[in-house]
């Protein structure tokens, strides 16, 4: 592609554009942000890898916007402001995964998938606001595993749940064990009273 004007030809690449046709850099950065919102459209989490909403007041209107979009819809894809969009609604929650324009939204699935998977494995099969909020950081190092910085590290839920029981294991004072240590305190006193 050229222009002329005022006796100069400029080309694509004197203006800084991709000649026609020409696809966009392959670039492991997939995925622009991954939330969560109750079926109110409200936020209970959100992860965003770039600046393309820079501000929480930018992001919130960018969410109730794809809500209003996709809360009565049947779909699973949505393109709204420039940007690729896969959810899914689990009773009373709408999951999203968000990509550029041009991401191939087989990945974006393979995330969401693999996000909501994992969730039910942890919370059970209730995939509901309650147990998401009981279970909020297992729900952020989920995220972690699947995405980090916006590149895709694992779209296998079942390796995701293995490296979070193994996460699991390596913290020794889980709450089951706080309970049980203060339990056996109880008994060591109730039994130094009792003799």
């Amino acid at each position: 592609t050229t222009l002329s004007g005022g006796g100069h030809v400029y080309t694509a690449e004197d203006l800084n554009m991709d000649p026609p046709g020409a696809l966009p850099e392959p670039s492991l950065y997939t995925v622009k942000a991954i939330f969560i919102l109750d079926n109110d459209g409200h936020r209970l989490l959100a992860k965003y890898y770039d600046d393309h909403f820079p501000s929480t007041k930018e992001q919130n209107r960018f969410e109730q916007n794809i809500f209003n979009k996709t809360h009565k819809a049947d779909s699973e894809i949505a393109f709204l402001e420039g940007m690729t969009i896969v959810y899914r609604s689990s009773i009373d929650l709408f999951l999203y995964v968000v990509g550029s324009a041009q991401e191939n939204e087989l990945m974006l699935m393979s995330v969401l998938t693999c996000l909501f998977d994992s969730l039910s494995h942890m919370l059970r099969k209730n995939v509901d606001k309650r147990s998401l909020l009981e279970n909020m950081g297992g729900v952020f190092l989920i995220m972690d595993e699947i995405v980090d910085g916006g590149v895709i590290l694992e779209s296998d839920s079942q390796q995701v749940v293995q490296k979070l029981s193994f996460r699991m294991d390596d913290n020794p004072l889980s709450e089951q064990s706080v309970t049980q240590v203060l339990q056996s305190a109880k008994e060591q006193i109730k039994w130094s009273i009792l003799k």
